[in-house]
């Protein structure tokens, strides 16, 4: 190895504390450490530790559980999932692009960051933010928008925003960026949105776009609060093309929201383990979609990962394997 000041040949000189090989100039009389990968960052926490605690984040439990059970700090834990989160959505966003693809189901999964809707206006009304209103945007309500492939299970593009028009468009020109350009089936709910964002977005890709309505029953009385309501019937619509009736499909998303809500502490329901900050929300989403993809085997395909189903790699992958890929 060489020097990095001179660019003279140098001389092995032991090893630090931590294992990493030393080494020392004799030109210019320097001694340092060969160049270490660092996934992390400029955290100090070792890569054993941190995909132990990824590994514990994604199956469910939350920040203080993970806390009690490694003894790693509470503010290390959030630096950790920002951090590696923030590299996830980037690594998603590169290497999942123009994946063939035959069926596509689009749904929204609702949570909330702060406190809920109704409760952040009535603050809003007191003037709790009247001092940083952007603050206020990102408090609330948070949709997270999901496409993704039917037979595979491969989670093609992903959005955390609210449930309006411009944040629809930005979820659909994720997805379209996504896929193929190639005729495929889409699926989706009834949100009214969907009909000209996936339309706008994806219409060049020739592809065939239909909603599946739910009808839902009325409450009954006596019905507790937090009841689901009972769908009674379903219709479809065709939007775009030709597609096929017996594909107008959206039971995988569907079961996919399940998933995401029995495997991400935040998004179960009537708990404190809601995000406080928008930012927390958007990094353990993007961890979630990595893991999920790469590293996690599922059942419906062989027990292959949906990475490998869809072609994108031949393994399974480790969670220190994603950290280093990052």
């Amino acid at each position: 190895m060489n020097c990095p000041t001179c660019q003279t040949e140098t001389r092995k000189r032991g090893k630090d504390r931590k294992g990493n090989q030393r080494f020392y100039c004799v030109a210019c009389f320097k001694s340092f450490i060969e160049p270490q990968d660092k996934p992390l960052g400029n955290m100090y926490l070792p890569i054993e530790k941190a995909a132990v605690c990824i590994n514990l984040l994604v199956e469910g439990m939350s920040l203080r559980s993970v806390e009690r059970l490694t003894g790693i700090s509470l503010h290390t834990l959030l630096n950790l999932l920002t951090i590696v989160g923030e590299k996830c959505e980037r690594f998603l966003e590169s290497r999942i692009v123009g994946v063939p693809v035959k069926d596509v189901e689009a749904d929204e999964i609702w949570s909330f960051v702060y406190c809920k809707e109704k409760a952040l206006k009535e603050k809003i009304k007191e003037g709790r933010f009247q001092d940083d209103f952007q603050m206020a945007d990102k408090l609330g309500d948070a949709y997270t928008f999901v496409g993704i492939e039917r037979n595979t299970k491969l989670v093609l593009a992903w959005y955390l925003g609210r449930r309006t028009n411009d944040d629809t468009l930005l979820f659909a020109k994720k997805l379209g960026r996504a896929t193929f350009n190639d005729s495929f089936q889409v699926t989706t709910d009834g949100f009214k949105q969907y009909k000209y964002a996936i339309v706008r977005e994806l219409e060049h890709k020739e592809i065939d776009f239909a909603q599946l309505i739910k009808i839902y029953a009325a409450p009954r009385d006596g019905e507790a609060r937090y009841s689901p309501p009972v769908v009674v019937d379903t219709t479809s619509e065709i939007i775009f093309g030709n597609p096929d009736p017996a594909r107008i499909c959206t039971s995988i998303i569907e079961r996919q929201n399940l998933t995401i809500r029995m495997q991400m502490r935040r998004f179960t329901r009537l708990t404190n383990a809601f995000s406080k900050k928008w930012e927390n929300l958007k990094s353990a989403l993007a961890l979630f979609f990595a893991f999920y993809n790469f590293c996690r085997k599922h059942g419906g395909i062989d027990k292959q990962t949906p990475a490998m189903a869809a072609g994108l790699t031949n393994h399974v992958w480790s969670v220190r394997e994603l950290l280093a890929a990052l």
